[in-house]
């Protein structure tokens, strides 16, 4: 309590001040008299523009050494975004008119980082939070972070707390008997750059959503021989229908019929522009894309050329994977393959768990927001979550101006209460 009261005594004169010995430890505190917002990827980005434009001050901490840093450092070099730009713009600013419809990587990060500049956007690198907990006694939230070469430990102190580390915060690196037998290179792929590197080889990509089907394409334009495993079913769509994306389509479509109507129309469309998936070993689930996606999250896969290099033979489906040899595969149908490389295109996971000490707004099981969009962005006592509606960016920038709006009104009832006093 002492200590809160130093720094909110300080506040005036540097709102960013002071250190003190409690417990016996040297922790750098700070008082924050805005937000602390968790992450700098583009959710975290669009709340602090937001926030910026409606007067309120706040404090980014994202624990790499730049702004998207999934984005920059951690997906390959063809991606593109698989949505229409329109679709992925963030809150106050538009992409560029010359861009084209679907932007690619580097496109997209240079959206981000003129944006950033724009708002004055300007999060504290290298900082990873390492726990925050809502502090009753004082009715603050106390984020504590470790930052630096020297992991100098800080305690930030604020009333409302955003996070924005997102639903892809952690690879998924699932575990398969035989990996230490294995002997070739296995890499996620957060690792995966290129198919250059790979010229020659067979590999086999775990995982067929949107990156594992598009690894795969960049593989055989490589010149490699990719084999992809499909343990379940999936919807793969045209990434474009009668002229338009099919996205845009579905959103037109919605606003007049019912979703099992739309669903059933997206798989007519799809059966005869790319025929019948399940000969090929892509079986459909059961349920319609939209619902699917609605009820599980479970994204379709927008196919960019994959699904003919699957036809052509170039890449081979397989069944799920019993065990892992030297060099080989043993697949649940008993047969046996050798290759050279294993890419895990098994997705990503939230974190929220391993440092927010909270349990009624987030899931302990997924990290997730436990209610569903578009209930999940507000909690108790000032917290708050961006990028975890499994609507991508569309959702995240929604959730932004509501976050924004929200602070932004217990910030003037704040400053209102504060001259009063």
């Amino acid at each position: 309590m002492d200590c809160l009261r130093e720094i909110q005594g300080k506040e005036a004169h540097d709102p960013m001040s002071t250190s003190c010995n409690c417990n016996n430890k040297s922790v750098r505190r700070v008082w924050v008299p805005g937000p602390v917002i968790v992450g700098a990827g583009p959710s975290g980005l669009a709340v602090a523009a937001c926030l910026k434009e409606r007067g309120v001050p706040c404090e980014i901490l994202e624990r790499s050494n730049c702004i998207a840093s999934l984005w920059q450092l951690k997906t390959y070099d063809r991606l593109r975004l698989h949505l229409p730009k329109q679709f992925c713009e963030l809150p106050l600013m538009g992409f560029p008119a010359d861009f084209p419809t679907y932007p690619t990587k580097q496109q997209f990060i240079y959206y981000l980082e003129a944006y950033a500049r724009r708002f004055d956007v300007r999060p504290r690198f290298n900082e990873t939070v390492a726990g925050a907990e809502y502090d009753g006694t004082v009715g603050f939230w106390r984020v504590r972070s470790v930052g630096g070469k020297g992991g100098e430990m800080t305690e930030f102190v604020c009333r409302w707390l955003v996070v924005a580390t997102g639903e892809n915060a952690e690879a998924v690196k699932p575990k398969i008997e035989g990996m230490e037998e294995f002997g070739g290179d296995i890499r996620h792929t957060s690792s995966y750059k290129s198919g250059d590197v790979f010229r020659g080889k067979r590999v086999l990509v775990v995982g067929c959503g949107n990156s594992g089907m598009e690894v795969c394409l960049d593989l055989c334009n490589h010149s490699a021989t990719p084999w992809l495993v499909v343990r379940d079913s999936v919807h793969v769509l045209p990434r474009e229908m009668l002229g338009r994306s099919t996205f845009d389509l579905s959103m037109w479509l919605l606003k007049w019929l019912p979703m099992g109507i739309v669903d059933s129309l997206l798989l007519i469309l799809s059966r005869l522009m790319l025929g019948d998936t399940s000969r090929f070993g892509l079986h459909r689930p059961a349920t319609g894309p939209l619902h699917l996606k609605n009820l599980s999250g479970k994204t379709p896969v927008l196919d960019v050329g994959t699904l003919a290099k699957i036809k052509s033979g170039h890449i081979k489906v397989c069944p799920g994977i019993k065990r892992l040899k030297r060099r080989a595969v043993e697949f649940v149908n008993g047969k046996i393959e050798n290759f050279d490389a294993i890419i895990l295109a098994t997705g990503y996971k939230s974190n929220v768990p391993s440092w927010l000490k909270e349990r009624e707004m987030f899931s302990e099981k997924d990290g997730l927001p436990r209610k569903p969009f578009p209930n999940g962005w507000k909690g108790e006592n000032g917290l708050y979550a961006v990028g975890f509606t499994k609507r991508g960016l569309l959702g995240a920038s929604m959730d932004a101006k509501r976050i924004a709006e929200d602070i932004e009104r217990s910030w003037k009832l704040s400053i209102a209460f504060g001259s009063q006093s």
